[in-house]
């Protein structure tokens, strides 16, 4: 796998707050405009989602996903990877959740992913670093409006 884009973004939002909108996957098309439906598969015994179908929609990436959640490190760190999709050959990530102290939540959102086309890597990296900015502009709107 390539190197990670990352990015990161302060929420004026307690960590709780945060952790609810970003650990509910299946409710993501409702604060995320580039995912335009989910389905869970599997959940775990906590019932979390474990795997996820989700239809999504980003710049002139179009495909269904399936992607397997790993919840070992929750509630800091949720990462996810991909089990199979249409044009994606990898995608794997993490959303990162820190307490600033003051009423606040620090989110980092590390976005890999790879095609089954050839794509310079430089364009790449610029649709991943879009995909991030996108998701973290949404769930700050989200959990600040």
């Amino acid at each position: 796998m390539a190197e990670l884009s990352t990015a990161s973004v302060n929420i004026e939002a307690d960590i709780a707050a945060v952790q609810n909108v970003l650990f509910d996957l299946a409710n993501y098309p409702s604060w995320s405009t580039a995912i335009k439906s989910v389905e869970v598969l599997q959940k775990d015994a906590q019932g979390r989602a474990t795997q996820i179908k989700m239809k999504v929609e980003s710049g002139a990436l179009k495909d269904k996903p399936t992607l397997n959640y790993d919840w070992s490190k929750a509630p800091e760190r949720l990462e996810f990877s991909l089990e199979d999709a249409d044009l994606l050959t990898e995608m794997s990530g993490a959303y990162v959740i820190k307490d600033n102290g003051d009423g606040t939540t620090n989110v980092t959102y590390e976005l890999g992913v790879a095609l089954s086309m050839p794509v310079p890597a430089i364009m790449r990296q610029k649709a991943e670093k879009s995909t991030i900015d996108l998701a973290l502009k949404q769930l700050k709107e989200k959990l600040e409006n």
